[in-house]
This record gives structure tokens, C-alpha cells and sequence, in this order.
């Protein structure tokens, strides 16, 4: 808070147009290891064998394999 409030200072703006910028720059940023979906990028689409609609029918898929439902005993 003390660096954008120096930086508004110096600049002589208001903090709110400091941390506009900022998060205007961030957002342009290309996605990196520093963004969540940077730290997980390599592993998109690794997984083989599961079917491509899987997001989209997800129930249909847990219901089939019998996914939370109780072991007979």
C-alpha cells in the first residue's frame, strides 16, 4: 500500500488510477508460471484415455460407473 501511495505521490494521480494501471498491465501479461492457469498449462489435455466430452457429461459418466453409491456388503 505504501508503494502505490508513493508512486501516486511522485506521479502526482490518485492511488485508484495507480492501481488501475497495475491491474490493466497484469492483465496483458502473457500467462506464465506466476498465473494458476500458467502452473498448470503443461498438464492440459495429459491425461489418455478419457473420453473428450468428459467436462460436458460428467454425471453421465460418474452415474455409469457407479460413482458414490454405496458397496453392497
Amino acid at each position: 500500500m505504501a508503494e502505490i501511495e508513493a508512486e501516486s505521490r511522485g506521479r502526482k494521480c490518485s492511488k485508484s488510477d495507480v492501481v488501475r494501471e497495475r491491474l490493466q498491465q497484469a492483465g496483458r501479461a502473457r500467462p506464465g508460471r506466476s498465473t494458476p492457469l500458467g502452473a498448470i498449462a503443461d498438464l492440459i489435455g495429459s491425461v489418455a484415455g478419457l473420453p473428450a466430452d468428459l467436462s460436458a457429461r460428467k454425471k453421465h459418466y460418474l452415474k455409469a460407473t457407479g460413482y458414490g453409491r454405496e458397496s453392497a456388503r
